[in-house]
């Protein structure tokens, strides 16, 4: 069988470099919830910035990226082969049911220690949290003063969108991103209210019990072109009226939840079971968590709405109705528990049974002693970075879902129709392979053909 050159495999994976406008100017950073995540966040960032740290775990900073074939040697940072936003032009804002400011909110979640945080008390004590839109039948075991008021949803969501404008003159920002690092909501379905822009409005009007306070931010952004990361399992941006505005406005979306403790573990050793074809009868997952969100977590209704979220990974990743004699029957458990003492170090212990060779029972056990916030953040700043990237690229802004960004979250969204793709290693490849294309690179297949023609 003939065989092609090297270069003809190459020039056949290459395309031209997509139109991305330059980062210039300031990138302004909008946050709903100003706890522990949000606050880790933001000094974390300030304290790369002040070389008091180093940005660990974030993908966007420390992250490289090969291009051409391995004997090329070329493995530039992520940063470098494509214009994201420079840390130094990065300004902060949000909204908290909590009055505290950001210095304050860090200093009682306890995520960060004492020291850090005094080097940093000037910056962090500036930042104030704007009048949260909220609502306790949604997040029924928090409550705080700092609410905004207004006669239905509508007009909160035109209070937030004056927010939005005020934060963008006031601080200079040229370019906004808002990602949700709020509570976890109650359980909520599509309806018809979520089913096209007119009849969610109407909604608003009327203050539908199915327009969560969630719903209403990313209304709110999505209206004034702003994308929207959703850090949480609350259906927020997965429903069709955001589908619409987001590429109508040109603002790129992305969800659902943060992967960052045992759902990032369940990415990682269910795609090895698959890749080996080794069986699974069964995967108990615990977890007790004592910050804001194992509280919020608490109620039987929220946990619903992560649970959802948790379960569905494994399912996605083994396929079985591909593989009935392996996955057909895997009975899946998750539980949280709210655990005080523990505060933002959460525990997530697993159980897994599997089978082998003849069927022969095995079983492996993981205990992750893992820090929240802490792997949280890094999540926070390379969304915030995409979302900014994507804003930018003449082809990425008007498609909606960012699909190349589940890599970063539990519960990711897809077109209707495609299933999610959760394997972890997959969804890198997904995210690199979308820099590369780009800009105008050769993709990366693995193939390897080349290096024996």
């Amino acid at each position: 069988m003939p065989t092609r050159s090297k270069n003809s495999r190459s020039e056949m994976q290459k395309n031209k470099p997509s139109q991305i406008e330059p980062a210039k100017g300031k990138l302004g950073v909008m946050l709903p919830g100003m706890g522990a995540v949000a606050t880790t966040f933001v000094a974390g960032v300030e304290a790369v910035r002040r070389g008091l740290a180093k940005p660990i775990g974030s993908l966007t900073q420390m992250g490289t990226i090969r291009l051409g074939q391995r004997t090329d040697q070329n493995s530039p940072l992520i940063k470098k082969f494509v214009p994201l936003a420079d840390l130094k032009d990065l300004v902060f804002t949000g909204w908290d049911i909590f009055e505290d400011d950001m210095y304050t909110a860090a200093s009682k979640a306890g995520v960060l220690d004492r020291y850090l945080l005094e080097q940093i008390k000037p910056f962090l004590s500036g930042i104030k949290p704007r009048k949260a839109v909220f609502d306790q039948n949604y997040v029924k075991l928090l409550s705080g003063k700092n609410v905004k008021k207004g006669k239905n949803k509508m007009e909160l969501a035109e209070q937030l969108r004056q927010d939005i404008r005020d934060f963008k003159k006031t601080s200079g920002a040229s370019r906004l991103v808002m990602l949700w690092c709020g509570s976890t909501e109650i359980f909520l379905k599509p309806t018809r209210v979520h089913s096209s822009v007119a009849a969610f409005e109407k909604g608003m009007m009327s203050n539908d019990e199915n327009i969560a306070p969630s719903m209403i931010y990313a209304y709110a952004a999505l209206s004034e072109g702003v994308p929207f990361g959703n850090g949480a399992p609350n259906l927020t941006v997965d429903i069709p009226v955001m589908h619409q505005l987001s590429i109508k406005n040109n603002a790129p979306i992305c969800g659902k939840d943060f992967k960052t403790g045992q759902t990032l573990m369940k990415t990682v050793l269910a795609p090895a079971f698959k890749a080996r074809m080794l069986g699974l009868s069964g995967w108990y997952s615990t977890n007790i968590l004592g910050n804001r969100d194992g509280e919020v977590l608490d109620d039987p209704e929220s946990f619903k709405t992560k649970e959802e979220s948790k379960l569905g990974v494994l399912e996605h990743i083994l396929q079985p109705k591909l593989y009935p004699d392996l996955y057909k029957n895997i009975f899946h458990k998750v539980r949280i528990n709210y655990y005080p003492p523990r505060g933002d170090n959460k525990e997530g212990w697993d159980n897994i049974d599997i089978f082998g060779w003849l069927g022969y029972p095995m079983q492996i056990k993981v205990d992750f002693l893992c820090r929240d916030s802490i792997l949280a953040a890094p999540i926070v700043l390379d969304l915030v970075l995409f979302l900014d990237l994507a804003k930018r690229s003449e082809e990425l802004r008007g498609i909606g879902i960012q699909e190349w960004l589940s890599f970063y979250l539990k519960s990711p969204m897809t077109k209707p129709g495609l299933y999610p793709e959760h394997d972890l290693f997959i969804q890198s490849m997904k995210l690199k392979n979308t820099l590369r294309h780009l800009r105008g690179e050769q993709l990366i297949t693995h193939l390897g053909l080349e290096y024996y023609d």
